[in-house]
């Protein structure tokens, strides 16, 4: 679902503000500060507006981080629903999905961040860490196949090769910056060849 689809109905955004706009700024926030430590007072005064003016777009602080870990855990689960992630043999559907992963993190840097620094201590919190354990899960899943397939060594057992390989991705969050001489397709290209050199049965 898209961020402009819990406005409120029959509201207009305010001239120069947005959904978006105040979604990049309270990640930041939350980024820099942590989501229990940031206040709306100071979101408002990061964004150079009224309280009101946050609040006519979103009811509260805790919608606010709702709509940024669902944007990153849906362009995550998209991924995983495109034609290169669902046909073909397993280990090229496992490679689509890194791949996949690695390009939604430098599309959206800040969100990815966010939401692997959760802790689990608020209800929205734990239901993003829910469905970060579905990915996983799907992840393994596609693991498993592959090395069913013959195609991924067998001596790893697929829950620990899907940690180990978005334990790589994820960790990308700590040094990656975009708009660098680092294309996110050069990033994944890298990925890809470091990780799966040490998984396939045979080279790809």
């Amino acid at each position: 679902m898209s961020v402009d689809a819990v406005r409120v109905p029959g509201r207009r955004g305010r001239p120069g503000h947005s959904v978006d706009s105040l979604l990049d700024g309270a990640v930041a926030l939350f980024n820099e500060r942590g989501y229990e430590a940031t206040s709306m007072d100071e979101l408002a005064a990061r964004l150079g507006i009224t309280k009101s003016a946050i609040y006519h777009h979103v009811p509260s602080k805790v919608e606010l981080l709702r709509l940024a870990l669902d944007r990153a855990l849906d362009a995550l689960f998209a991924v995983t629903q495109e034609a290169g992630a669902s046909t073909g043999p397993a280990i090229d559907r496992l490679e689509y999905v890194v791949r996949g992963s690695v390009r939604v993190l430098a599309a959206e840097l800040p969100f990815v961040t966010l939401l692997l620094r959760l802790r689990g201590n608020t209800e929205v919190e734990r239901t993003a860490l829910q469905r970060r354990r579905e990915f996983d899960r799907i992840v393994t899943g596609l693991v498993r196949a592959a090395e069913h397939e013959g195609d991924v060594r067998t001596d790893v057992d697929p829950a620990l090769v899907s940690r180990l390989l978005f334990g790589t991705v994820n960790s990308l969050t700590e040094w990656y910056r975009p708009g660098g001489d680092l294309s996110a397709e050069d990033l994944s290209d890298a990925v890809v060849t470091i990780t799966f050199s040490g998984l396939r049965t045979t080279p790809g």
